[in-house]
């Protein structure tokens, strides 16, 4: 898989459908991991379909999130990048983290390397994070980042009514 960045201590790659799936799958089925994006968790076959949207994003807009591995281990930290489907407010780096790699600051790490690559690879002006309302985690993730709250968002496709806002900072 081609390698897109790297950080300290992170590898962030293309999206490996075969060798992802079971962690990704892991996971999207962790209902405190879910509960702020979307709220769902899902079975292997809506991972996989999940993966597969992401996959397709990527090849149609040229950039897409992508797998994160923990260099030291090998391990699957993650999905981190650029995004900016169909209804979206705006272009977004987004992130999930595994549990089993929550408080580390791999979110920082990968979600400030993914918003240089956005503005100074993609030539992007402008980014933000959409961020449920009580998901404190990623508030702090953002802010650690640069990212100020700019505005609410009440309805957000697929999702219907959210109460989420978003964060976000511009190119200096």
């Amino acid at each position: 898989m081609k390698h897109i960045l790297e950080t300290e201590r992170l590898i962030l790659r293309e999206i490996d459908m075969e060798a992802d799936i079971d962690a990704w799958h892991d996971m999207m089925s962790h209902e405190p991991t879910v509960r702020h994006i979307g709220g769902q968790v899902l079975d292997r076959a809506a991972t996989w379909r999940q993966m597969a949207t992401m996959v397709g994003h990527q090849a149609i807009r040229g950039y897409g999130f992508w797998t994160v591995i923990e260099k030291a281990s090998g391990k699957f930290v993650g999905r981190i990048g650029p995004w900016n489907p169909e209804g979206w407010p705006e272009p977004e780096v987004g992130w999930t983290i595994h549990r089993d790699f929550t408080r580390r600051g791999f979110a920082k790490e990968a979600g400030a390397a993914c918003v240089d690559y956005c503005f100074n690879t993609l030539g992007w002006e402008r980014i933000i994070h959409v961020i449920a309302d009580k998901n404190i985690g990623s508030i702090k993730t953002a802010e650690a980042i640069g990212s100020k709250r700019m505005y609410k968002i009440d309805k957000l496709p697929p999702f219907g009514e959210v109460q989420c806002w978003a964060y976000g900072q511009e190119k200096v």
